[in-house]
């Protein structure tokens, strides 16, 4: 994250915290409170979810998003989605009216229209910045391959190396996938995690977000997760189920976040960021990059920042 984009990324990280803590305090459902508050940070452009997004290697953004809710284990996730705004939005409609819990494409984006969601141009999701940044950067791939065209290990997701001019999974290189975990006034619980994915991916790539268990997972009996950063590893360990499996041992969600993070770094030397949430109100906050914006609120008092300091808080 630049110097220059801390400021937008903690307040719009506030904005979506608002946006969630409104629902809940009319009495609403966790599952409506992540909603909202990742719609705001897909509505965003700061953020790498729904409009200004990164863009696959043709210049198109293909959107991902999860959303789960822990009482449940109902879930709605969509894939490569290029003519929807709000992803979380599709995401919903398959969790509520749906019997699956997956749709991708042209599918998904049937299944949205079919369902009230409205869609929109691709070329309505795509900012300048965005067209630039990939240009720079298939430049100075070629540059380095002139016949490689950035493909290879660059839209596979494999990190390669600092020669190949592929520093896109560097610990220093923003991701902004956005997510957000919730517990209600009834117990219940709730994640939801959507992206726009890596810069110059292939089409048709899905990473960690909108995958069950690895960048999004809810169950009342564990944790709320959701996870961002270099999606490969984290879909490898199944990440936001293993951190969740770790809260339902007894462990807090301030160790489990941690660990999570620790064992991400260890095992596949992968980076990222992750908050969790236990039913008890008890939240994890961790991330093995220089910063990530983050916030959470209570009844009791709130937070935010781009540095994890004190990761764990009591309700």
């Amino acid at each position: 994250m630049p110097d220059d984009m801390v400021e937008a990324h903690i307040n719009g990280v506030r904005n979506a915290l608002a946006a969630g803590w409104r629902v809940l305090e009319r009495g609403g459902a966790a599952l409506d409170a992540v909603e909202e508050a990742v719609v705001i940070m897909e509505d965003d452009d700061t953020f790498d979810a729904g409009r200004g997004s990164f863009l696959n290697r043709e210049g198109k953004v293909q959107l991902d998003a999860l959303i789960m809710d822990g009482a449940t284990l109902r879930a709605g996730g969509v894939g490569c989605v290029e003519r929807v705004r709000n992803p979380v939005r599709a995401a919903r409609k398959i969790l509520s009216e749906s019997p699956h819990v997956y749709f991708v494409a042209e599918g998904a984006e049937r299944f949205a229209a079919e369902h009230g969601v409205e869609l929109c141009r691709n070329e309505d999701l795509v900012i300048a910045r965005e067209v630039e940044r990939l240009r720079e950067y298939q430049a100075r791939a070629a540059a380095v391959d002139p016949t490689s065209r950035a493909k290879g290990a660059r839209e596979m997701g494999h990190p390669g190396s600092s020669q190949d001019g592929n520093d896109l999974f560097a610990p220093a290189v923003s991701h902004d996938t956005v997510g957000a975990v919730a517990l209600d006034g009834e117990g219940n619980i709730a994640a939801a995690t959507s992206t726009g994915g890596t810069l110059n991916k292939a089409p048709g790539r899905l990473g960690d977000s909108s995958l069950i268990g690895c960048g999004c997972y809810a169950d009342n009996l564990s944790a709320a997760v959701s996870t961002t950063g270099w999606g490969e590893p984290i879909m490898k360990l199944v990440l936001a189920k293993w951190t969740a499996d770790r809260v339902a041992a007894g462990n807090l969600p301030e160790w489990a976040a941690q660990e999570a993070m620790n064992y991400l770094k260890q095992r596949l030397n992968g980076h990222g960021g992750i908050i969790v949430l236990n039913g008890q109100g008890q939240i994890g906050i961790a991330h093995n990059t220089p910063r990530m914006a983050w916030a959470w609120k209570t009844v009791k008092s709130d937070e935010a920042g781009v540095n994890r300091g004190n990761s764990g808080m009591e309700p």
